[in-house]
């Protein structure tokens, strides 16, 4: 099968000579890795047999969260890890979305905005939930963050999981209504608000188009897939979801990398054929810079809680 890595391997070369100078950190580290992965560069292990003395070598993988390679097993260990925190109740799926007027600005300042960013989406969630004509309790959520869009455009945006219902100041739990969580308005209202108090807290001399205070911020919000175990292998594909799949690419010759992407409004497959350094720009802009967490927990399910 054909893999991101055999891109970087047959171009990443040419690609460090014409832009190294100015790729960031992360950038470097992720293209080392996958380039890399599963090599002798990462070392292994030798198995010898001890009947027909055939000889193994196994070799390690870069663990690069960018990887697509590397992802699955980190999957099964986080499901491993999370099956005894779920909670026997419904879940709800969040996506909070900045508009394309921020996405320059986010970039730019990536290490200070994805953390704002979700920081204003479970602030947002937690506050109108606290609201008794909603919940009325203090929820769980587990927020992940994800930059991109099928063809690997610059889209940051927050996936949330949320349980029904929330717990009382009293340490009673307080459910929500079967199919509803909170007004979407007016959470995209909160929403816009917080996260501009934190734009100009933490970058006062940035300036944005003051369209951007009036007009409508998409947040989206439905019941998620019922089930502990279906709830689980639903979240665990956006936690480890990487940027690109290795199934979707198609070919790799000539300079061209040509894949797959699923049409948003038709959701038929597409084919799409980029130079392999316009696909390694696009690919290596959502490697996270050091540091940066992209999956948090907030209310109940904080580590203080």
């Amino acid at each position: 099968m054909l893999e991101v890595a055999e891109v970087f391997r047959r171009y990443g070369e040419a690609y460090l000579n014409k832009y190294g100078d100015a790729m960031l950190p992360s950038h470097r580290r992720a293209l080392h890795d996958i380039r890399h992965c599963r090599t002798e560069v990462f070392g292994g292990h030798v198995y010898d047999c001890d009947r027909c003395g055939h000889r193994q070598y196994a070799y390690h993988s870069c663990k690069n969260r960018s990887c697509p390679k590397c992802q699955g097993d980190d999957t099964e260990r986080w499901l491993t890890q999370r099956r005894q925190e779920l909670l026997a109740v419904p879940y709800f799926h969040v996506v909070f979305t900045l508009p394309e007027e921020f996405r320059p600005i986010v970039r730019r300042h990536q290490k200070t905005m994805h953390g704002a960013l979700m920081k204003a989406a479970a602030g947002s969630l937690m506050k109108l939930a606290a609201d008794p004509r909603y919940v009325g309790g203090r929820l769980g959520i587990l927020a992940v963050l994800h930059t991109w869009t099928v063809t690997l455009g610059y889209h940051p945006h927050v996936h949330c999981l949320v349980p029904g219902g929330g717990v009382t100041q009293e340490g009673t739990w307080a459910a929500a209504r079967k199919d509803y969580l909170v007004p979407v308005e007016a959470l995209a209202v909160i929403f816009r608000g917080m996260f501009l108090a934190m734009l100009r807290k933490a970058l006062p001399q940035q300036r944005f188009p003051d369209s951007v205070r009036t007009k409508r911020w998409m947040v989206y919000c439905k019941p998620a897939v019922q089930g502990s175990e279906k709830v689980l292998k639903y979240l665990a594909r956006y936690v480890h979801r990487v940027a690109f799949a290795n199934s979707r690419l198609l070919c790799i010759e000539n300079g061209q990398v040509t894949f797959r992407y699923q049409h948003r409004k038709t959701r038929t497959w597409k084919p799409m054929t980029l130079p392999a350094m316009e696909f390694m720009r696009r690919f290596l802009q959502h490697a996270l810079p050091r540091g940066t967490h992209k999956v948090r927990y907030y209310g109940i399910w904080h580590p203080s809680q």
